[in-house]
């Protein structure tokens, strides 16, 4: 049986990552000066404007238009011409402190009444349902068409900034599908590259630079063959983008964020939320219990729902759906999670130490199976002891 599965990535510039930055930059600026700061930011962008809303509530003042500018500057967009710079751009915000009424059921848990367990004392941030994935498929745990895409946007954003091809502009995507057949990873069926560029460059030239230095450095030979697909800037022009030529808003890449859309997707973005929120350290946690299951063999699949309710700090509920491919029944796997993976806010937070500023670096290439940046949740650490373990 034949299957085609396509998965997405945006490059530093896109509108909505510009955003994503932003929102982390301002966590992690806070979170470094403050570690029991709540923060829920968005942040919105468009043609020399950038809105950044939320609910903050810490001890510190923090300097928000100076980390949107430091961090639009970092990004790339430094020309007036692109219409939208660091130095022009108008900064508007609107922050408020965070809801006494959510603040009542984080910081005193529901089951924190009747229990002295410090990991009962954080409740979750917002009722919610989160998911974590893994697979077998490759080293980094995830599908092969997750792990291109991604590759693809960072190798993009790589020569534009090298200098490699100093004819692109900070906005960009990239899209891979593969086709696999009876489970297995059988080609690469198309790629899709859009990579803005300036007025100059013709496309013939845009075309042949980006299957050199880009297609080329980082899809294997043998994954491609006479019948893959190329299409890059497929419109045949790409001058106008990032802020100027569309509205970016925190949040909206979730499924690039994530597993490319090969499973499922939780209720809440990632971005701009302190460790309290669900949305983030839980899904983080359900990708841990998936990796670490896949890594012990216990599994060659790996999918784990998990759900809160606000102010709670046990979830609700936890599921393992392991395609079939386990080697127990998914209702034996779901029972070894809830017994090796503590899912509450608090205990997260402490195992991966996450009241700490490493939260920029995940707002681009997703926040999972990345190879180029410590993240503690990508660790495979228990797997061997889970594995050693008589179940």
């Amino acid at each position: 049986m034949k299957k085609f599965v396509t998965s997405e990535a945006v490059t530093e510039g896109h509108p909505d990552k510009v955003c994503d930055q932003i929102s982390d930059s301002i966590l992690d600026w806070i979170i470094e000066r403050d570690k029991d700061a709540r923060v829920a930011c968005e942040t919105i962008s468009s043609s020399g404007l950038v809105f950044v809303l939320g609910e903050i509530s810490t001890k510190i003042y923090a300097p928000i238009e100076k980390i949107v500018r430091d961090t639009i500057k970092d990004i790339g967009y430094k020309d007036p011409d692109l219409g939208f710079d660091y130095k022009n751009v108008a900064v508007l915000t609107s922050i408020l402190e965070q809801s006494p009424d959510i603040a009542m059921g984080v910081d005193s848990a529901y089951e924190f009444k009747s229990t002295e367990d410090k990991y009962d004392k954080i409740g979750a941030g917002d009722q919610g349902m989160v998911f974590g994935y893994a697979t077998d498929e490759t080293s980094q745990r995830l599908p092969l068409s997750v792990v291109y895409s991604q590759k693809l946007a960072k190798r993009l954003a790589k020569v534009r900034k090298d200098g490699t091809l100093d004819y692109l502009r900070p906005d960009g995507k990239t899209q891979v599908t593969a086709e696999y057949e009876d489970k297995k990873f059988k080609r690469v069926d198309s790629i899709v590259i859009s990579a803005q560029h300036n007025e100059e460059v013709s496309l013939e030239k845009i075309k042949e630079d980006i299957k050199r230095e880009v297609i080329d450095k980082v899809i294997k030979k043998e994954h491609l063959d006479e019948n893959t697909k190329i299409y890059i800037n497929p419109t045949g022009k790409f001058v106008t983008g990032g802020p100027k030529g569309d509205v970016g808003l925190t949040g909206r890449k979730i499924i690039a964020d994530a597993y490319g859309g090969y499973s499922k997707s939780g209720g809440g973005a990632f971005s701009g939320k302190d460790p309290t929120k669900v949305d983030r350290s839980g899904s983080y946690m359900a990708r841990y219990a998936a990796k670490n299951m896949v890594e012990a063999g216990l599994c060659k699949e790996c999918e784990i729902g998990v759900s809160y309710a606000i102010g709670v700090a046990q979830p609700l509920s936890i599921y393992v759906d392991s395609m079939g491919s386990g080697i127990y029944d998914d209702e034996k796997l779901t029972e070894i999670v809830k017994n090796n993976f503590d899912f509450r806010p608090a205990a997260i937070i402490d195992k991966f130490d996450l009241k700490r500023p490493i939260y920029r670096q995940t707002s681009n290439y997703g926040h999972f199976g990345r190879d180029d940046v410590d993240l503690p949740w990508e660790n495979t650490d228990f797997a061997k002891e889970l594995k050693a373990k008589e179940i």
